[in-house]
């Protein structure tokens, strides 16, 4: 769900302190299936979402704000510095660190050379060219890391899609689809390793039973330390792009 663009909520600083009002970047999501206002750190967007049930005005929804202000004001500020698809920008590709070179005399398609991502052509399409080579690459990397966990288990996925998820880092359809965040290009190959490993074996256990786990556990032996680096580093691939 796509969301409107942030608007800045002033909130006056804790009391007794000497400091300017607060001002806190806040989305307004009404959603029908919602029971009740709540809210939640959006890394990609650095604002704070607020969820506003039916019947539910903005008037409830900064009053859960200003309750919960510090605890908003500093997970944004804990938030990591957004990275555009720009001249001399710094990202992860597999875990390691990678440079984005503008080459505008050059033609023909980006390239990895080294640590560097190289982008030919005009400045104003860098961004769109950076952000499908990353997207590509994902194809590719995620494919090929489908493909074994899946003939270990005998199964065989629908369709392999890659999108731009907020909340989940894979997923497994009821029809066998699998999709996953293009983002995941960015993290370690085990890490993605342990992501596609967890949602190829939902093909055979469409649940999170015993079952499940042991069939991922025999698919990859990562799973801890790929949890613990998402729940980690995550957030920050989602301030990419």
């Amino acid at each position: 769900m796509k969301l409107p663009p942030s608007e800045i909520v002033r909130l006056p600083p804790p009391r007794g302190a000497l400091a300017p009002a607060r001002e806190i970047p806040v989305r307004w999501r009404p959603f029908a299936r919602a029971r009740h206002v709540s809210l939640r750190i959006c890394p990609r967007a650095g604002a704070c979402v607020v969820t506003l049930p039916p019947g539910s005005g903005r008037r409830a929804g900064l009053a859960l704000v200003r309750e919960h202000a510090d605890w908003v004001v500093d997970r944004l500020a804990g938030l990591a510095p957004p990275v555009e698809f720009a001249p001399g920008a710094t990202l992860l590709l597999g875990g390691e660190r990678h440079v984005i070179r503008h080459r505008p005399q050059a033609r023909g398609a980006v390239v990895l050379a080294g640590r560097s991502i190289v982008v030919p052509g005009a400045r104003d399409a860098l961004p769109r060219r950076a952000g499908e080579f990353l997207r590509e690459e994902a194809r590719l990397r995620i494919g090929e890391l489908v493909l074994p966990h899946a003939a270990a288990l005998g199964v065989k996925p629908r369709a392999i899609r890659v999108k731009d998820t907020r909340s989940r880092w894979g997923s497994c359809a009821p029809d066998g689809t699998l999709a996953f965040s293009w983002r995941l290009v960015m993290a370690p190959r085990w890490v993605t390793d342990y992501v596609v490993a967890h949602e190829v074996a939902h093909l055979r256990e469409m649940n999170h039973s015993a079952r499940f786990w042991t069939l991922v556990e025999g698919l990859t032996p990562h799973r801890e330390a790929a949890v613990e680096w998402l729940r980690v580093e995550g957030p920050a691939l989602l301030r990419v792009g």
